[in-house]
């Protein structure tokens, strides 16, 4: 079974930067997308940033684009997320996914994504 484990979630102030990482084992994982997402409490899980199969577009939601960038090292099977300028309004849980088919396009909606890890908790303190 496809499986994710993201890494790399803690506390930062305000400002700060941080990199989020995720593991992927159980399929070949150059050929599909993969994206991440945050849930922050009382919150509906949001779309944050994706990224093809062969890094050659990606996408960020409007609240993060500009500070986030994200990242795939395809020897390693990893998926990183940089986060850089973080706000208050960042401190979620972070979600690592990938679809169980090959998509040929970015995804943003968590309903096409059906692997998921179990998420990093990042906390933004003032």
């Amino acid at each position: 079974q496809v499986q994710l484990v993201e890494s790399g979630g803690t506390l930062v102030q305000t400002g700060g930067s941080l990199q989020l990482s995720c593991k992927v084992s159980g399929r070949d994982f150059t050929q599909y997308i993969m994206g991440w997402f945050r849930q922050a409490p009382g919150k509906e899980r949001e779309f944050v940033a994706a990224i093809t199969y062969m890094s050659a577009l990606t996408k960020y939601a409007d609240s993060v684009k500009g500070r986030f960038s994200i990242s795939r090292d395809n020897l390693k099977k990893t998926l990183y997320l940089h986060m850089n300028s973080l706000k208050p309004t960042d401190p979620a849980v972070y979600y690592c996914a990938t679809p169980g088919q090959a998509y040929g396009s970015i995804r943003t909606s968590p309903q096409d994504y059906d692997y998921w890890g179990q998420g990093t908790q990042v906390t933004v303190s003032s």
